[in-house]
């Protein structure tokens, strides 16, 4: 779809599933269950679903999907279906991986940054050669020392190799990385998740990540039992949902498995997304 001079289109690295109560928190199941139908072992089907920016400057990747890396026994765990990958997706794109020059990470859990890098031989390296990777600091430090609530969610290999590199920028605080591409820390999911904001000629585009996973997520007590931050979540997503609405964002949903984007509607005091393709 196009903002002005920019070009946004999601992405796919595919699919995957997770436990329905863990993505629905305290929500109970009976409620969840009439918005996604879980597997014999309770798993929803997810999507991944990077977001590409096409600028004047510089051709831009949000978040990166699950990767190969995976092993046999994760891929089984969490039913990781790659048949069509992000290399397919940015093929269709005419993007191939040597042309991405920017990549900004959401935050840094094996499914949105499990394709910043890729095995070549015996070596982990950036899965996107002539890129800089812009990662939040904060969001660095506690990957890189995770601890035993968020251990399992981070994997070193994703993102240590970009560091090594050379591949790697950080980012301090909310604000521009591009022009009119700009972070803005919601907190909630992990301390330092952020949300990627996209603006030009007026019109506004949002990477919600994990703040609003699907657009089953709308409702603001529906929240993820992954969130380290709960109450965090829930203050942001209240303001940030109401000023979607008066503003008329185009929000990308990095998990919905059949909606990628969106904009939320209000009507009746019902909330609701209205599908958005051009």
């Amino acid at each position: 779809m196009r903002f002005g001079e920019f070009e946004l289109l999601p992405q796919t690295d595919g699919f995957f599933r997770l436990d329905g109560g863990a993505m629905f928190g305290v929500v109970p199941k009976p409620l969840w269950q009439k918005r996604t139908t879980p597997d014999d072992r309770n798993r929803i089907t997810l999507g991944l679903r990077p977001l590409l920016v096409k600028t004047p400057a510089a051709m831009v990747l949000i978040d990166a999907g699950i990767g190969a890396k995976m092993s046999d026994k994760e891929t089984e765990i969490y039913a990781i279906d790659r048949s069509h990958d992000l290399a397919a997706s940015l093929a269709e794109a005419g993007v191939t991986p040597d042309d991405i020059t920017v990549v900004i990470a959401s935050h840094l859990h094996f499914d949105h940054a499990g394709g910043f890098t890729r095995v070549d031989g015996d070596r982990v390296v950036p899965a996107f050669p002539n890129a800089t990777y812009y990662v939040r600091r904060g969001e660095w430090d506690d990957a890189t020392h995770p601890h035993e609530r968020n251990r399992a969610s981070y994997f070193l290999e994703n993102f240590v190799p970009l560091q090594d590199a050379g591949a790697l920028r950080f980012t301090e605080g909310d604000g521009e990385v591009l022009p009119g591409i700009s972070v803005w820390r919601t907190g909630g999911h992990t301390m330092h998740h952020q949300l990627i904001r996209i603006e030009s000629e007026g019109r506004v585009g949002v990477f919600v990540a994990d703040l609003i996973p699907t657009v089953a997520h709308l409702d603001e007590p529906w929240i993820m039992g992954y969130d380290l931050y709960p109450m965090d979540t829930l203050a942001y997503k209240k303001r940030f949902i109401r000023a979607a609405i008066e503003g008329e964002y185009v929000i990308f949903f990095e998990h919905d498995p059949s909606i990628p984007a969106g904009i939320i509607r209000e009507r009746n005091g019902r909330k609701f997304v209205d599908p958005v393709t051009t």
